[in-house]
């Protein structure tokens, strides 16, 4: 495992161990286990119903037979995507947080969640999902690792089928925003953990359309729409149709 990545499942493994819920979902006044169960999966089902009929109306040939959610965390969008797909397989690097998002599985079994520990999705085969979700955390990943990840969403996706990406597109000229694009990260991480008192750090970083695309190249972009991203970040939410066919 690469340094990065080991620092990365270690600080995810802490933060599945400490505040699950709250680390999937950052909110202020949830902390010490402020989410009520159903409500942060109701938060999950709020976001995916209205992203899949935008899903439906850019890519009408993505099927809903197997879905990859990746960075599943606590199965908050796993199980909101369990009422649109056959099966979902949630996929993360915190065994911890896989425990919680068991814990939390409202599927009647078609949720299957794996640990990965590895740079990659060598765990699954060439075209084998027909849709990877991912939301707000390619960016908790150190750059090389979460383009690594995203060339490997257009080999695990089958021609026709898509991707819906959530991510950072650049940081807003906010106190926060600027600290992030301008301060080194070991500082961010060391406020994090003494000023915010946060049980490990959380990396953040951009990934901006133009790099998206170099990434991607035999895949097509067919939309980014703007949606939340709070006060220093400016969020777009890309979905990407792979290859061609039905």
């Amino acid at each position: 495992m690469s340094v990065g990545l080991e620092q990365v499942r270690r600080d995810w493994t802490r933060l599945g161990s400490t505040e699950p819920l709250w680390a999937v979902c950052v909110d202020p006044d949830k902390r010490d286990g402020g989410w009520d169960d159903e409500e942060f999966l109701a938060s999950g089902r709020a976001e995916v119903g209205p992203t899949l009929a935008r899903l439906d109306e850019l890519v009408p040939t993505a099927r809903r037979d197997r879905v990859l959610d990746f960075g599943c965390g606590a199965g908050r969008l796993s199980n909101a995507l369990a009422d649109h797909f056959d099966r979902v397989v949630g996929v993360d690097i915190s065994a911890p947080m896989l425990a919680e998002a068991r814990r939390l599985d409202r599927s009647g079994g078609r949720i299957e969640f794996v640990l990965n520990e590895r740079p990659d999705l060598s765990l699954f085969e060439d075209d084998s999902f027909d849709v990877v979700y991912t939301d707000l955390v390619l960016q908790h990943l150190p750059t090389d690792l979460a383009e690594g990840y995203v060339r490997e969403f257009a080999r695990v996706v089958r021609p026709g089928g898509a991707l819906v990406l959530g991510v950072p597109e650049t940081e807003r000229r906010t106190f926060k925003g600027l600290v992030f694009r301008y301060v080194p990260w070991p500082l961010v991480a060391l406020a994090q953990r003494v000023v915010l008192s946060y049980p490990a750090p959380m990396r953040m970083h951009t990934l901006r359309t133009a790099r998206l695309a170099a990434l991607l190249p035999e895949a097509t972009i067919v939309a980014s729409d703007a949606y939340w991203g709070g006060d220093h970040w400016r969020h777009l939410r890309h979905y990407v149709r792979i290859g061609g066919g039905a």
